[in-house]
């Protein structure tokens, strides 16, 4: 395996190589193949995005096809065919069953991206700058989305450069039970005295990712929704890692049956690793001037092609949102049984998560990294999450067969045991 010209130039910023030291040639639905001919069934799929796992043939297809016809790639915000595709696709497919009506707003193709474009918006459209994100959101890493973002390593990598223009409010559950964290938000917002600045928005995952896999409440995501509209702030939904299916729902916040006014996507928004983007908003809010927020790669033709592609196959009904719905209840039942597991062997350990986003808390960031390694050694690619890395997550394809599914989470449970036994 030469890893030698890999480990001498690329920047000692890479973090999943020296989890996973080994160099992959292939990949096919939920597994990769590394250049030795070694199998890893991944739980990770790109962090939540390769929903449809890798290189799914109708994608591929459709891909291979739009590339043989000369279609447009690159494009900037030039109206295209496969843009038309797209975004008729999206509307039959995914609002109007829904019964969601926003106009679609396509930045820069990253994640980060979106919440920058989402959280500006925001201030556009109110004429107001603060906005409130909650303890151990994720929301990217650029200024904008940074100061969002609660994790004190990101925040720290800025140089100093101090973060602006957010303020932090604690998470459901963050206080532990009993306390009602909206009720002290509601109690800030009506005080003039509080130092809270009445915000332009409200941003928040409805299951936290890199902060834990920790999932808010129904009836709390609902008062939130109440406690918005009241005080007239914006509800901005960050669905980049729990959208597009991956909760058991295309939008995450379905669950919670609450309609946001701006929704970021990107992840598995293209449906086969490619990046892609775009800001969903209430049409009244669209208050942007030509070229106010551009970027060069905001039509990125591919991705709008397996974006359609993936939006057909997979969700012109409602298989692989129950399917996904099953699998979770199997994971998150093996999950448990681990956790109890765990607690016998005087690991306190829980489960959590909503759908195929689904987490093992096992106290520390050090027994969640013993885990991990083990399953490594044995062909998983499972990965940590939470402030201190303590949570075990399971990203794996929404579209995993029963089988590798199976045969992964037993590897995790003989990995786990051979750790602690």
């Amino acid at each position: 395996m030469q890893t030698e010209i890999l480990e001498r130039m690329e920047s000692d910023v890479r973090t999943y190589s020296r989890s996973f030291p080994v160099v992959f040639t292939k990949a096919k639905g939920a597994r990769l193949t590394a250049e030795d001919g070694r199998e890893y069934i991944d739980f990770l799929a790109g962090a939540g995005t390769l929903n449809y796992g890798h290189n799914h043939p109708d994608l591929k297809q459709a891909l291979v096809d739009y590339l043989m016809d000369d279609g447009v790639v690159h494009g900037l915000d030039m109206w295209t065919d496969a843009k038309r595709d797209y975004l008729e696709t999206l509307e039959e497919v995914i609002f109007k069953p829904r019964g969601l009506n926003y106009k679609v707003h396509l930045p820069g193709p990253t994640g980060t991206n979106a919440v920058e474009a989402a959280i500006r918006l925001a201030r556009v459209a109110t004429g107001r700058h603060n906005i409130v994100s909650f303890t151990n959101g994720f929301h990217g890493v650029t200024m904008g989305a940074l100061a969002t973002t609660g994790n004190r390593k990101f925040r720290e990598a800025t140089g100093g450069i101090p973060t602006q223009g957010g303020a932090f409010m604690p998470f459901d559950g963050y206080m532990g039970d009993g306390i009602d964290t909206l009720a002290y938000f509601e109690k800030l917002l009506g005080d003039n005295s509080s130092g809270l600045d009445l915000p332009a928005a409200v941003i928040i995952e409805t299951v936290q990712g890199e902060g834990g896999i920790n999932p808010a409440g129904l009836d709390w995501l609902k008062r939130l929704e109440t406690i918005c509209r009241r005080h007239d702030i914006l509800l901005i939904i960050d669905d980049i890692q729990a959208g597009c299916g991956r909760t058991g729902k295309f939008f995450s916040f379905e669950h919670a049956d609450i309609t946001p006014d701006i929704v970021t996507n990107s992840k598995s928004l293209s449906g086969f690793g490619l990046p892609f983007a775009h800001v969903l908003m209430r049409p009244e809010l669209d208050k942007w001037k030509p070229g106010q927020y551009n970027g060069t790669f905001r039509g990125f033709g591919m991705a709008m092609v397996t974006g359609a592609a993936a939006l057909k196959r997979f969700w012109s009904d409602d298989t692989l949102e129950r399917d996904v719905q099953r699998k979770g209840r199997v994971v998150a039942d093996r999950f448990q049984q681990l956790a109890a597991w765990l607690t016998d062997q005087g690991i306190e350990s829980s489960e959590r998560g909503r759908g195929l986003m689904r987490g093992l808390d096992v106290g520390t960031g050090d027994n969640a990294d013993k885990i991990s390694e083990e399953a490594f050694k044995r062909g998983l690619i499972i990965e940590t999450s939470g402030h201190d890395g303590h949570v075990v997550k399971c990203l794996c394809p929404l579209t995993i067969s029963d089988e590798d599914l199976l045969e992964g989470l037993d590897i995790l449970d003989a990995s786990t045991k051979a750790a602690f036994s």
